[in-house]
């Protein structure tokens, strides 16, 4: 073989081995491997999605649930598959499936659903949200946002209902930062069957989906809802601050209450997966790549039957006023607050308000509940700010029994009319005669609480008062109202008047500029059965990991304050012991209790024509475990506040559940 013929031979050998190479290789990718590669060929994209941890839930101090999560099924959309300019037509074909079901989809704008459009009574943020977003002025109506809302969306070949339908749907896409990361929710925890009927449509509907979520729920919705509080959507303005701490615009967030003030411990990490979506849209892979990690377990410090009680019992004993009192004499009375602390602890057993509502329709009734005019969304316990009346006098006589301007046998005749000053002449209810501390604090004198209150004087009663707690925070894990106690340098910078001698006898009797919060005047009992150990109020009694497993935070009791005089406190309970017996201002309710009751009623006046109750007690008296704080607004008499905190009581000592020993053992179930 000469060397041309040699040369051509070896060329076609590497030619056929090349060849064969390349052959074996399409043989293996489209025989042997073509399902993966054709796979592979249809792939689009591959993308990350967050996936959601669970929030954590809120249980009582026993570990028994109040809010809670349940799997759900939500309407979204995913703008990666949202053809660019069919928005409109997509949104309202949904909408139109959605009005044959029984489930409703989000739709917060404050308009009205037909015309002639106005604004929704109760939503002023929401109105003031949507001019600023539009860029309207402070008195453009609703059909001037709507002009602006149909041009904004390409709205103008529907009619006006349609408009608006899918105007609030874009609306909120904007508000939640609707993006190719960022999908929408258009409707949550809808029914199988609405999903189904969504999905059976989906040929028509491209960019919707149905995804699986976790889904708040609470146990009992109308329990502590003003500390359970509720949770909602980020909107636009709030995420710009929101996405360096992770947030996304389809998160919900803690809008108050302790789903507020503890959500960094609610929410939870959310987790990652890829999905590996073909080119028509079908989903390849989906892989985990980051477990989520669930919130933490809020332990309050309430008990749930307890409080159920407590929101029970002022609901009844208002209902009662109104339905059998006389007319300037209870009858009018229409809210008020009830509030339970442990003496030892200072933890928070029941906070109730009433009016109340139920996190179940927060949303629903937000219009009606916005526009009460009894504010059932206004947490009195915490927020509302008080006359104490003459729960105010064991305080004062503490410091003068303290500050040795008088002691327990020390006596002052009542003649009714005090006339020690020229020019203001209080009186008392009764002729009392001759009477001691005891004797004033178990029928509330108030002539002699006149005569303490000036020997002693304004600034070693606003001493004490603040020693107590009252006008002062209270330390509780929620935003509160601190109020004030009366002084010369208040009346000046609230009236501009200057103080007067009648200003402290006033004082001296819970009258003046005092002002306290339910939730104060329940510490300021508790402190007086502690014997002047004030202790840090607290609503959160532990933080759990997600399994009990772990934890994270476990409260343990903080004194605060210290009013070392046992002599004092002692005298002022058995006067206190005395007002719960025949003869004393709460003997009605408490006269053949079966455990010794320590109490004090109050009828503060107040700038509106009715007078509020007051009422403060613990028990029992001689080894106290429990402190409770009633207020009545236009309630009449003090009084009338004690079956609200026997009811209490009841159920905190006779009950099946033994509450006290439970307590005392730091019992938990989770």
């Amino acid at each position: 073989m000469n060397r041309t013929t040699l040369r051509l031979v070896i060329l076609m050998g590497a030619l056929a081995l090349v060849l064969g190479f390349y052959t074996l290789r399409l043989v293996k990718m489209q025989i042997v491997e073509g399902e993966a590669y054709q796979a592979l060929a249809n792939s689009s994209y591959v993308r990350l999605q967050e996936e959601p941890a669970a929030r954590g839930e809120i249980v009582d101090r026993y570990g028994r649930p109040l809010a809670v999560n349940r799997v759900g099924y939500n309407i979204t959309f995913d703008r990666a598959f949202l053809p660019q300019g069919e928005e409109n037509e997509v949104i309202l074909r949904l909408i139109e499936i959605m009005e044959g079901t029984e489930d409703e989809w989000i739709d917060r704008l404050p308009i009205t659903l037909q015309e002639p459009f106005a604004y929704l009574e109760g939503y002023e943020g929401q109105v003031t949200r949507l001019k600023n977003r539009l860029g309207l002025g402070e008195y453009a109506t609703a059909q001037d946002a709507m002009h602006w809302l149909t041009d904004r969306y390409g709205l103008e070949d529907y009619t006006p209902e349609e408009a608006r339908k899918i105007a609030a749907v874009r609306y909120e896409m904007e508000q939640q930062g609707f993006n190719l990361s960022t999908p929408y929710t258009f409707a949550e925890d809808v029914q199988p069957s609405t999903m189904i009927k969504v999905e059976e449509r989906g040929f028509e509907l491209p960019g919707v989906g149905a995804t699986q979520s976790a889904v708040r729920e609470y146990v009992e919705p109308d329990l502590a809802p003003h500390l359970i509080g509720q949770i909602g959507p980020i909107y636009a303005e709030e995420l710009e601050q929101l996405q360096d701490e992770g947030y996304s615009g389809t998160d919900l967030i803690g809008k108050s209450g302790i789903e507020q003030a503890y959500e960094e411990e609610l929410r939870g990490t959310d987790g990652t997966r890829q999905i590996t979506v073909s080119s028509t849209g079908d989903i390849l892979d989906i892989t985990t790549t980051k477990e989520p990690i669930p919130g933490n377990t809020i332990m309050l410090t309430i008990d749930r039957d307890l409080q159920r009680v407590a929101q029970e019992a002022l609901k009844a004993q208002i209902k009662n006023l109104q339905a059998t009192a006389a007319e300037g004499r209870g009858k009018e009375a229409d809210s008020g607050a009830v509030v339970a602390i442990e003496v030892a602890t200072g933890d928070v057993l029941a906070c109730a308000t009433y009016p109340s509502y139920s996190l179940d329709t927060y949303n629903q009734d937000y219009s009606q509940l916005a526009s009460d005019p009894l504010r059932p969304l206004w947490n009195r316990a915490l927020y509302g700010t008080y006359r104490p009346g003459s729960i105010f006098k064991p305080s004062v006589a503490v410091a003068a029994l303290t500050e040795g301007v008088i002691t327990p046998d020390t006596i002052v005749n009542c003649t009714r009319i005090y006339t020690y000053y020229d020019d203001y002449q209080p009186s008392c209810l009764y002729y009392n005669g001759p009477i001691n501390v005891v004797g004033a604090l178990q029928v509330s004198c108030n002539y002699f609480f006149y005569d303490v209150g000036r020997q002693l004087g304004i600034d070693k009663i606003a001493e004490y008062a603040t020693r107590f707690g009252l006008g002062q925070p209270t330390g509780i894990e929620l935003p509160e109202e601190t109020g004030h106690a009366a002084t010369p340098e208040l009346k000046l910078e609230l009236t501009g008047e200057e103080w007067v001698p009648g200003d402290t006898l006033q004082a001296a009797i819970g009258q003046q500029e005092n002002q306290f919060t339910p939730l104060q005047l329940a510490n300021y009992t508790a402190t007086l059965a502690n014997n002047g150990t004030r202790m840090k109020v607290n609503l959160v009694r532990a933080i759990k990991s997600a399994d009990f497993e772990e934890t994270i935070y476990d409260r343990v009791p903080q004194v605060v304050e210290q009013i070392d005089s046992p002599d004092a406190f002692e005298t002022v309970r058995q006067g206190m012991i005395l007002a719960s017996l025949p003869g004393g201002t709460s003997s009605a309710t408490f006269g053949d209790y079966p455990i010794s009751v320590a109490s004090k009623t109050g009828t503060p006046e107040t700038s509106a024509v009715m007078v509020n109750s007051t009422y403060i007690c613990y028990a029992p008296a001689e080894d106290p475990v429990i402190a409770v704080a009633v207020v009545i607004e236009k309630g009449w008499q003090g009084y009338t506040g004690a079956p609200v905190a026997k009811a209490i009581f009841d159920e905190y000592f006779f009950s099946e559940n033994d509450y006290a020993a439970a307590s005392a053992q730091g019992v938990v179930e989770p």
